[in-house]
């Protein structure tokens, strides 16, 4: 079964839900998930965006937040362009009707979070994601042009590669035509053509054990793309947030927003003992890479599973009122955050790096865009800073759109794509070898590549992922295919980048962290 669109998103969040909206009035538009609409990470995006919007704030101050968190891996062109743009993309969001928190005055009720010189965190209690979401959604399911795909598993991108041109690796001629993608309710593989296609499905959070993504987070665009040989860059900067709730029962890990910090929470060991100040002079409001290396290395040093963040002597009421949900959460564990610790644990949060993309989110495959999670843009570096995430989504997705609505006409549509092969006879997977390396590979990276890593540590991560990855290909051949199966093929194909990536940076930036290298005048923690 073949379909056509002009434009084909894949993924919900709000890079590919912005997307839509804005090219949708001059085309068709398909939008595919592999879940529900909500089902994304844009949703569990509690703390805000970041935006310069009041003085004494001003665009070098955020510029230099970035540049700085960053540890000098930025693109300082696409910092200040993303800084620049984002009042104006913040003024569309609340167009499209998203509601952000105001005091009485009618002014931004804005918040700090870590390595921010100002308050600058526009919000919507602690559910900013959530409540985008909503907006987005509604206003894609009443646009006339936009057709929805939901539980639609997007396969491999297709290229010339399906036609059986012989493509040089990381040609700059390699076109995308569009995505194989199974119809998971139906059981069957739909060929979705278009003349342009945005790639905006999420990062790669579910390789390790505790992670705050939700379960979709497995790395599927980025892998789609390395296969189709595009060019993926920095995947060995894996953000860590520091401050999960540790309810070691529960996935996803439940988070315990930035902005607690920001509000005047403060760090401290089981014990009741502040530790931050030895780390780094901003104490609790230090970068994440920081922070959650220092959370790790006091937990170690201790043998303590978690630490607590402390908001006991924060006006209750005003706590309660910036954070309900999460008030709410911790209350069905017992939890008063008023009055009693909050024990939290640094948990797998997100990807900076991806799939590399220009000032355009143009990929290196023709008529191929990516955003959000997905891609490489340059705002991160080698950390992200708290909020810019949200930011970035929505500036490179708004430039994607120009850039798209004014080439889309010039692509046909390549009509002689053949249908999806099924390698011949196919039988029902064993669901237990699925799972089992599943758990797999999560346990691999959770313990040889996570917060700190060694050269030990990684060849044997990559010695065993080997393995794995042979095993899984082999099943993948014979079997049915399925959403675990595909979700964990394209788990081993991410996972092997950020070993890859990790094992070529021979040194210790952001959050790349090995105990082999030398800090050059930082603090070195000894695990």
């Amino acid at each position: 079964m073949q379909k056509q669109y002009d434009f084909l998103v894949i993924g919900s969040g709000l890079a590919g839900l912005s997307f839509a909206l804005k090219v949708a009035d001059k085309g068709s538009v398909a939008i595919l998930t592999k879940a529900e609409l909500q089902d994304t990470n844009t949703s569990y995006a509690q703390g805000g965006i970041a935006a310069v919007t009041y003085k004494p704030d001003n665009y070098e101050k955020h510029v230099e937040d970035t540049l700085i968190a960053g540890d000098g891996l930025c693109n300082e062109e696409v910092v200040r362009m993303v800084v620049n743009e984002a009042p104006e993309r913040i003024q569309e969001l609340i167009k499209w009707g998203t509601n952000f928190d105001r005091e009485k005055s009618g002014k931004f009720d804005l918040a700090r979070e870590g390595g921010h010189s100002e308050h600058r965190i526009l919000h919507h209690k602690d559910d900013t994601g959530r409540e985008i979401q909503r907006a987005l959604i509604d206003r894609v399911r009443q646009h006339p042009n936009i057709d929805i795909f939901q539980h639609f598993f997007a396969l491999d991108i297709i290229t010339q590669h399906h036609l059986g041109v012989l493509v040089k690796w990381r040609s700059t001629n390699i076109e995308c035509y569009g995505v194989y993608a199974l119809d998971i309710k139906n059981k069957e593989i739909v060929t979705f053509l278009s003349r342009v296609t945005l790639m905006a499905t999420g990062g790669t959070g579910n390789l390790y054990s505790t992670t705050t993504n939700p379960g979709i987070a497995t790395g599927d665009g980025i892998a789609m793309v390395y296969r189709a040989k595009g060019t993926v860059e920095n995947m060995e900067f894996v953000q860590f947030h520091p401050t999960s709730l540790y309810n070691p029962n529960e996935r996803p890990s439940f988070l315990i927003t930035e902005a607690m910090r920001g509000h005047g929470g403060i760090l401290k060991t089981i014990d009741g003992k502040e530790f931050m100040h030895k780390y780094d002079k901003r104490a609790s409001l230090a970068p994440r890479d920081i922070v959650a290396r220092a959370i790790d290395h006091e937990m170690k040093l201790r043998g303590d599973d978690y630490v607590y963040l402390d908001c006991r002597h924060l006006d209750a009421g005003e706590l309660t009122n910036h954070f309900p949900n999460i008030y709410e959460k911790c209350k069905t564990l017992g939890i008063d955050i008023t009055r009693n610790y909050i024990p939290v644990v640094p948990a797998a949060h997100y990807l900076c790096g991806g799939v590399k993309v220009d000032k355009d989110g143009r990929t290196v495959v023709n008529r191929l865009y990516a955003a959000g999670e997905t891609a490489s843009t340059g705002l991160h570096g080698a950390n992200r800073l708290a909020s810019n995430s949200l930011l970035e989504a929505i500036v490179f997705s708004h430039n994607a759109s120009v850039h798209a609505l004014e080439h889309f006409r010039d692509y046909s549509f390549r009509i002689d794509i053949p249908e999806w092969s099924t390698h011949g006879v196919r039988h029902p997977e064993e669901m237990v070898l699925i799972t089992q390396s599943y758990k797999e590979v999560q346990q691999i990276f959770s313990v040889y590549v996570g917060i700190v890593r060694s050269n030990v540590r990684l060849k044997r991560s990559l010695d065993r992922l080997e393995t794995i990855y042979h095993e899984t290909e082999r099943l993948y051949q014979k079997s049915i295919l399925t959403v675990q199966l595909c979700e964990l093929r394209n788990l081993i194909n991410v996972g092997y980048l950020i070993i890859k990536g990790a094992m070529r940076r021979e040194e210790n930036r952001g959050l790349h962290y090995n105990i082999d290298y030398p800090l050059e005048g930082k603090m070195k923690m000894e695990f």
